[in-house]
């Protein structure tokens, strides 16, 4: 098959010869069409070359400053084997991760973009459904052939495939894309167990793809923090954190966030998990508010808000924002209480995050000791020639004073 061939400036291949899956525009010296071809479309597959014409691969062309997604570093045929063969690699590390067949945890990401070599899919697996999630308009073509490469790799495991990509490409500007079932059906909600822990699971209607999967070892991490102690669990969403927390033994614990479906979704799988549970409160506030009206002091808290910054034009207002929010919840610690803090803004690396964390201490007058260096789990793989791939950073902090 003939691809269109994106051919690069001098001195402009050296970062995908070094598997950097982004070519950018100002890269790009021209474009080869085929004979036949008027133009080239947002989606198409193309194959990306050097100043000599030599094929560095091939990958998703799209309008914009990342032009070209690279979905292999060799000259290949996409096709239905090129599919499964990449939905096999990305099992076969679910599979060294212990997940794959796990009785304890029945959700995992099987496809986490670029650290699995497919920038702009997500593919989230709750129970026998998997929920793909195309951040590009070429996975969006792509779409029926990858349930059909879900069906073939994972075979009887695979009941359903569900589509829940409307929202992400619509914010891309892109119109008549629908959310709905690519492969079989199922029923939504569902149950599905995290650390033998149960939680409630909307794909049709909830965040993301139904949960925030890329918490699990950090909210197994609380347990550590939450035995005997009073605990407070800020933009809870599904509760996650603080169904964690009852479970480990805490004393006491709050939930705060500003959407009632969530503060509905925690009470849920709170009571899933624990019959008559007296310990838990939840507030239906915005965070900020409530921490700034609540006179409740804590053992422990837990901060993780949504992105603050999505583009480098909001990175100083976000690092304000969490400079202001981390500041206020070391004002609320005990001497000796822990703080566990969060930022999944892409644009605000580790360092400026920790920076920040470290000014908000400052300004509280808190003396705080750094306990854990945390980040996403390894089914949300960083591939080590695309670090921009780390979007999760957290801290865990303990107050000594």
């Amino acid at each position: 098959m003939n691809y269109p061939i994106i051919l690069l400036k001098p001195n402009r291949s050296e970062s995908l010869k070094r598997k950097h899956p982004w070519v950018f525009s100002g890269a790009i010296d021209k474009i080869v069409l085929e004979e036949d071809a008027v133009d080239l479309r947002e989606g198409d597959l193309v194959k990306v070359a050097d100043k000599d014409e030599k094929i560095l691969g091939v990958g998703h062309f799209a309008e914009g400053s990342i032009a070209v997604r690279m979905l292999s570093f060799k000259n290949d045929i996409v096709d239905a084997h090129f599919w499964e063969s990449k939905l096999q690699n990305a099992l076969n590390l679910r599979n060294t991760l212990q997940l794959a067949h796990s009785k304890e945890t029945t959700c995992y990401r099987l496809i986490h973009a670029e650290g699995d070599g497919m920038p702009g899919l997500v593919v989230d697996l709750y129970g026998s459904v998997a929920v793909v999630q195309a951040h590009s308009v070429g996975f969006s073509n792509a779409l029926p052939e990858i349930a059909k490469a879900l069906q073939s790799v994972l075979g009887k495991k695979l009941t359903a495939v569900y589509s829940k990509s409307e929202k992400a490409l619509q914010r891309q500007g892109e119109k008549g894309i629908k959310d709905g079932y690519l492969l079989g059906e199922a029923e939504s909600p569902q149950i599905v167990l995290e650390n033998n822990l149960k939680f409630e699971i909307d794909w049709i209607e909830g965040q993301k793809t139904g949960f925030f999967i890329d918490q699990r070892f950090n909210r197994e991490l609380l347990q550590t923090y939450s035995r005997d102690k009073k605990v407070l669990n800020t933009f809870c969403y599904s509760g996650g954190f603080s169904v964690y927390a009852i479970a480990a033994g805490a004393t006491e614990v709050h939930s705060v966030d500003s959407s009632q479906k969530a503060i509905d979704l925690t009470e849920r799988n709170v009571a899933i998990n624990f019959k008559e549970c007296k310990i838990h409160k939840s507030f239906t506030r915005d965070t900020v508010k409530y921490l700034n009206e609540t006179d409740e002091v804590y053992d422990t808290i837990i901060l993780d808000p949504p992105a603050y910054a999505k583009s480098k034009t909001a990175q100083h207002k976000a690092i304000q924002g969490y400079k202001k929010l981390n500041a206020k919840a070391f004002s609320m610690l005990k001497k000796g209480g822990v703080l566990f803090t969060f930022s999944c803004s892409q644009v605000v690396d580790r360092k400026l995050f920790e920076n920040t964390i470290m000014a908000a201490a400052i300004e509280a007058g808190r003396s705080v000791k750094v306990l854990h260096h945390l980040s996403q789990p390894a089914d949300h793989p960083v591939s080590i020639f695309h670090p921009e791939g780390e979007y999760l950073k957290g801290l865990v902090l303990y107050i000594e004073e």
